[in-house]
């Protein structure tokens, strides 16, 4: 046993944080949250606190970035030193600069990314509070601005991952079952055709246990979903 490591995970049914093992942690989600940006998002997924913006199209630099069939889609990850408990040092790190290219990845899917050739759309994500599933809302997150700045999309993408504690998989680990669980499966999926748009793997799990977490994790993402189209209608007047 790792130091710190509870002894118990799941206690009479209920985790550590009193949720069931299909349970989400609470999610709030707000569009349109700067005036500056073109569009942007602030998200609040149980202690993760998240802050998206997205800039374009607009005229792209360097040049030599430029795709004469397509615009340049980058996204700029960064959790903010105050983010966690002991203070990160600030600037891009390995982790920052894969979790952008993941995320970059994931967007591509399903912006309309052939509409704007010779552009940058630019996706800033700022994590200003973590607490496991950092990756997850900031694809959530992103998705939204992208969508209020007016940019066409196949469908918004939401992202939710699920694990194994205990012997047991659970959905949307918090930081204490991130730090000492057995595995961890992020995924984003593409609600209207049910495709997955990521799907990534830490751990060990049998091919059953795989498969649950695989399951619990789009039921997830169908329940972030309902959150983004929330947040959208409301900042535009939707039914």
């Amino acid at each position: 046993m790792k130091v710190g490591e509870p002894e118990e995970f799941i206690i009479d049914g209920k985790r550590l944080d009193g949720r069931a093992p299909d349970e989400l942690r609470p999610i709030k989600i707000e569009a349109g949250v700067l005036e500056r940006a073109d569009g942007s998002c602030y998200l609040e997924w149980g202690g993760n606190k998240v802050l998206a913006a997205c800039y374009g199209p607009r005229e792209i630099h360097p040049k030599h970035e430029a795709r004469s069939d397509r615009a340049a889609l980058r996204t700029y990850y960064r959790m903010a030193p105050f983010s966690v408990n002991d203070r990160k040092r600030p600037g891009p790190d390995r982790r920052s600069v894969e979790l952008s290219k993941v995320i970059r990845n994931t967007l591509e899917s399903v912006v309309f990314l052939h509409l704007f050739p010779m552009t940058a759309i630019d996706v800033y994500i700022e994590i200003l509070q973590a607490q496991a599933g950092t990756r997850c809302a900031g694809i959530t997150a992103a998705s939204v601005a992208i969508a209020d700045a007016g940019i066409p999309m196949k469908e918004l993408i939401p992202s939710c991952a699920s694990g194994k504690i205990d012997g047991k998989v659970v959905v949307d680990l918090f930081d204490t079952e991130d730090n000492y669980g057995e595995a961890d499966v992020p995924v984003a999926i593409i609600p209207r055709t049910g495709e997955i748009a990521l799907l990534q793997m830490d751990g060990n799990l049998t091919q059953e246990e795989f498969e649950e977490a695989l399951n619990l994790a789009v039921k997830g993402c169908k329940d972030v979903y309902e959150k983004q189209k929330e947040a959208l209608m409301k900042r535009y007047g939707g039914e």
